[in-house]
């Protein structure tokens, strides 16, 4: 990690790009999030699971390669909760992690102030379930696409503020019968960031 971050400083400071790194955390809106059922039985809804909203915090990476475009790297920690559609229902907390690459593209030329900006890429997510632990292989992951947008602010020469929007589209994890499409996840979030010349 920290030869990454070496090279990733290096290749701004002889390109003259202008290298981002931050922070954020925010909302996790979860959309066709049933995930099927558990007894096999497709049709029987108290053997139904499913995710809930939650909260999510993580870093980005962003290396602005030309005046307009950049490409920017990151993680991300989701909490949500597995949801037992029983009688009453059941609830038990789980994590997705997140790691995703986006191509962005600006509004404004570097060196604006404000920045609205639009981008897509590709992404995974390991959903980890009650009682795993994805450091020691527990979980399932999935590869998907995301896109959304979102505006960059600089308060100071070298710090920022940004605000995001993203939708990640992926395949349901845990392959149970009975589910259908893929799962729409908004994230919602605010962050920090430090930037370099």
């Amino acid at each position: 990690m920290i030869r990454l971050i070496s090279m990733l400083l290096f290749a701004a400071a002889v390109f003259g790009q202008v290298f981002e790194a931050g922070v954020h955390g925010g909302l996790s809106k979860m959309n066709n999030s049933d995930l099927g059922s558990t007894s096999g039985l497709p049709n029987d809804p108290t053997s139904r699971l499913s995710l809930t909203d939650g909260w999510l915090f993580g870093f980005r990476m962003t290396i602005n390669n030309f005046r307009y475009f950049g490409n920017e790297f990151g993680y991300s920690y989701n909490r949500t909760k597995l949801r037992f559609n029983t009688v009453p229902p059941e609830e038990q907390g789980m994590a997705v992690h997140q790691g995703f690459y986006n191509f962005l593209a600006y509004a404004q030329p570097e060196g604006s102030r404000v920045r609205p900006f639009g981008g897509g890429g590709v992404h995974f997510s390991n959903f980890v379930p009650p009682g795993s632990s994805a450091t020691q292989g527990g979980g399932t992951t999935k590869f998907g696409i995301n896109y959304g947008g979102g505006v960059k602010i600089r308060i100071h020469p070298m710090f920022g503020i940004r605000f995001d929007w993203h939708q990640y589209r992926t395949p349901k994890p845990f392959d149970l019968p009975g589910a259908g499409g893929w799962l729409r996840q908004n994230e919602f979030s605010a962050g920090f960031s430090f930037l370099m010349m």
